[in-house]
């Protein structure tokens, strides 16, 4: 049976004291263990390797770790690795600066291995589970990111980051979609669900993004689409003289989603569902679900 692979974790400390006995600690645990003396060499860590966690110390010359946190942060690869930062300052103003910083917990020197060991999973298995509904999202073809109220991107769909990159021709589009969604941010003190920002490319409109609004303390949903792409549900609502609603509900019978799902999707009855299949069907000339599956395909094929 072949092993699984190891979970890979960075730890990030200048004292080599505290790397040799950590690392021992982590390697016997199961950990692969991945090695930074400064924050400077974390940054060129991940832009090779992208842990599954980072140990990060909070006191370092030149670049201490509330810095080096923020800069993973900013880059999208690692967005989503949690960082736990390890320090001897216990003040509740050094706690709060860590976690605004962008870690998502806090342990005091000198540490102890068991309660590292039991927080490391837990963030992990929090990770994971995080990981997996991007994933399902983007199953569902949804380009989705999520921003804080700076613009600085907290998570996107895999198929977003490539529809960005895809429009701006780089692979930093995204640094430019959050600069956008920062100043168009701040400039609204209140931003109405699906109100658009359009982001020009080589003078040309190249993404649409929607807001979707607030999901959750200082994160905030975007929808994005290409500038010179219709949504599939408009397309579909054009093809087929249908309203809004009939529109999502062929667009998510056309993916093969059970009309169950498409209930909790839409938060809909099935009931209504089915009411609004029964419309469906009379305006594509249809008798069945398949029928009209395959009608919406083609069309979206066509696209």
């Amino acid at each position: 049976m072949a092993e699984l692979p190891r979970d890979i974790v960075l730890l990030v400390d200048d004292s080599p004291e505290a790397l040799g006995f950590l690392t021992d600690a982590l390697e016997q645990s199961g950990f692969s263990v991945l090695i930074a003396t400064s924050g400077s060499a974390a940054l060129n860590i991940v832009e090779r390797i992208t842990p599954d966690l980072i140990l990060l110390d909070a006191v370092m010359p030149s670049m201490d770790g509330f810095e080096t946190c923020r800069r993973l942060k900013a880059n999208a690869a690692v967005a989503q690795v949690p960082v736990i930062f390890m320090t001897g300052l216990t003040e509740t103003e050094h706690v709060v600066h860590a976690l605004e910083s962008g870690g998502v917990d806090y342990l005091s020197k000198p540490i102890n291995i068991d309660e590292l060991r039991a927080r490391i999973r837990v963030h992990l298995r929090n990770a994971r589970s995080a990981q997996s509904a991007r994933v399902a999202l983007d199953a569902a073809g949804r380009h989705l990111l999520a921003v804080k109220g700076n613009g600085a991107i907290h998570w996107s769909t895999p198929q977003a980051t490539r529809l960005v990159n895809a429009a701006m021709g780089s692979d930093d589009g995204m640094e430019v979609v959050s600069r956008t969604i920062g100043t168009w941010m701040k400039e609204r003190a209140v931003a109405a669900r699906d109100a658009l920002i359009s982001i020009a490319h080589v003078g040309q409109a190249a993404l649409q993004l929607a807001f979707l609004g607030a999901i959750g303390p200082d994160e905030y949903l975007f929808r994005l689409t290409a500038a010179n792409q219709r949504s599939d549900d408009e397309v579909l609502r054009r093809h087929f003289s249908l309203t809004q609603r009939e529109s999502e509900v062929l667009m998510w019978i056309a993916k093969g989603k059970a009309n169950r799902d498409i209930g909790e999707i839409l938060g809909l009855s099935a009931r209504t569902v089915n009411k609004h299949l029964e419309q469906i069907y009379v305006k594509l000339g249809v008798e069945n679900r398949a029928s009209a599956a395959v009608k919406a395909a083609h069309v979206l094929h066509e696209m």
